[in-house]
């Protein structure tokens, strides 16, 4: 019993921090996005990059909560661990894109005051992901039994965050973060490509299993273009400082994640059937 209860305080107080996320970011997005926050459709959605610009600067003589602009790849691969101090070396539009966003509001900090800090995050995954990244599309086609794809020869790396853990972490530096300043969030949790699919292709014949092994739906594809080699984070300043670090370890969260989508088809499906339709963006696969 006496667990029970500490479980439900924890909840209660989980949903609070919510709400209060929640509120906050849907207080800017009405105020400086109204047009956007109606539909998500409209036309106009082209020129975030200059109404960005414009919010910024007005948000100059504004009071308001820090702004935090979360980016993942902008920095670019490197040898060892990207940390605060790294260089920027984006290798695509995609990337460059998040490499200006970070730079245009750290631009605003310095001779306008703009209250910021800005995150630099490493592969989310988790509940409710959207399925074109790579984890819960992996789970949708191998429960649908199409092909698996993996890019290359899939040993390209990624450090891997859960998304509860990354929630935290933005908690704690809109809470106890210092403005203007940098923290890199990391899950501490480096995987290949092809060692994450075939771990959800396990999790899929254990879970809900099928005639054939999911491993062998395990296809490999085209490299896609500007395909970094590795990403790992340094996540030392926000350990150090904050007292953040992960508490999720790779091989539960997958098991959440596959046990997730698993209950609930009632989410995913209408995105499937309507929205996308589980290609793997960068190539082609049938």
């Amino acid at each position: 019993m006496a667990a029970q209860g500490a479980q439900g305080a924890h909840d209660e107080v989980e949903s609070a921090i919510q709400v209060e996320i929640d509120e906050r970011v849907t207080r800017l997005a009405e105020k400086y996005f109204p047009e956007l926050c109606e539909s998500n459709t409209d036309p106009r959605a082209q020129l975030l990059f200059i109404d960005g610009i414009k919010w910024m600067a007005d948000c100059t003589a504004e009071t308001l909560d820090v702004i935090i602009v979360d980016s993942t790849d902008p920095i670019g691969p490197a040898e060892g661990l990207f940390n605060e101090d790294s260089p920027y070396r984006p290798n695509s539009p995609y990337s460059a894109s998040k490499a200006a966003s970070d730079h245009l509001v750290r631009a605003w900090f310095h001779p306008f005051g703009l209250p910021v800090v800005i995150t630099n995050c490493s592969n989310n995954y988790g509940p409710y992901q959207f399925p074109e990244k790579l984890i819960p599309l992996m789970i949708l086609r191998g429960l649908a039994g199409q092909p698996m794809p993996v890019y290359g020869d899939g040993k390209n790396v990624r450090d891997w965050l859960f998304v509860d853990d990354h929630a935290e972490a933005l908690w704690r530096v809109v809470g106890q973060g210092r403005l203007g300043e940098t923290y890199a969030i990391g899950g501490m949790a480096e995987r290949c490509n092809l060692d994450v699919v075939t771990a959800i292709a396990g999790l899929l014949d254990e879970l809900a299993p099928s005639a054939a092994s999911h491993k062998a739906l395990i296809a490999f594809v085209a490299d896609r273009p500007g395909h970094d080699r590795r990403y790992a984070i340094d996540c030392a300043k926000i350990r150090g400082e904050l007292g953040w670090h992960p508490r999720c370890a790779f091989e539960d969260g997958l098991r959440r994640t596959v046990a997730w989508y698993l209950a609930n088809k009632d989410w995913w499906e209408p995105i499937v059937k309507k929205t996308y339709r589980l290609e793997r963006l960068g190539t082609t696969v049938a």
